[in-house]
């Protein structure tokens, strides 16, 4: 985002692209806000803000549901002998059934969805949005679909990792895609306005003057009654 929206602005200067340039923004008397650096930091802020929701939401949905990891007998290290198993209907509830790393055994109890795979497509999917929305430039018809295309398959990648590695599920990995996709898009579309910054103000300008333009002057029509009242007046 920081290499693209630097070279937007430093082509928009060489081109003397004024008229599609966002104002600078003055604030106070003395603060003055280049354009680059306030685009920058608000897309930079929607996205970090956009990993925070995902990861929010991912926790919510890992506390919930609790799903055991594939691997999860390995990391558990499971102790046959206390378990105590001699009813089929029996909850295993004793804090010595596992023998293995507390930590890793607690990381293995929540794997629904999951967490790579969320953050994956997420930054994904609001980097290929960026590069399609931003990225106006000539000879760039097959540079942006490949660069998107890109980012999109190490997003899948890493899902398909996360399940050949036996530390989730499909289904959590789905589910992963799905919330990252679903913030990413929301964040583009309704936040930022498919990164669109402020309209130029030449756009205004025409809705202005048309707001500003006196009414039309309609000439009016002497009715032939008060052509007669007026003759009849002047005889007089």
């Amino acid at each position: 985002i920081i290499v693209g929206e630097t070279a937007v602005f430093c082509l928009q200067l060489a081109t003397k692209d004024f008229e599609n340039q966002e104002k600078t923004i003055l604030t106070g008397d003395c603060c003055y806000i280049n354009p680059l650096v306030r685009r920058t930091i608000r897309f930079l802020g929607i996205y970090a803000f956009g990993l925070f929701a995902t990861d929010i939401f991912v926790n919510a949905g890992q506390v919930v549901t609790g799903n055991l990891a594939p691997h999860f007998l390995a990391l558990c290290k499971p102790n046959y002998t206390a378990l105590g198993c001699k009813q089929y209907t029996q909850f295993i509830s004793s804090v010595h059934a596992c023998t293995g790393n507390p930590d890793l055994i607690m990381k293995a109890r929540k794997t629904f969805p999951s967490k790579e795979a969320a953050l994956s497509i997420y930054a994904a999917m609001y980097l290929a949005m960026y590069i399609t929305n931003t990225v106006k430039a000539r000879g760039t018809r097959l540079a942006k679909p490949v660069l998107c295309l890109g980012l999109m398959c190490l997003a899948f990648l890493t899902g398909i990792n996360r399940v050949a590695e036996y530390r989730n599920h499909w289904s959590d990995v789905i589910a992963g895609f799905v919330i990252g996709i679903s913030i990413a898009v929301f964040l583009v579309v309704c936040v930022v306005n498919n990164f669109r910054g402020r309209q130029p103000e030449h756009e205004h300008s025409h809705l202005d003057n048309l707001t500003q333009m006196p009414m039309i002057s309609i000439p009016r029509v002497e009715s032939p009654l008060e052509k007669v009242m007026s003759d009849f007046l002047k005889n007089k």
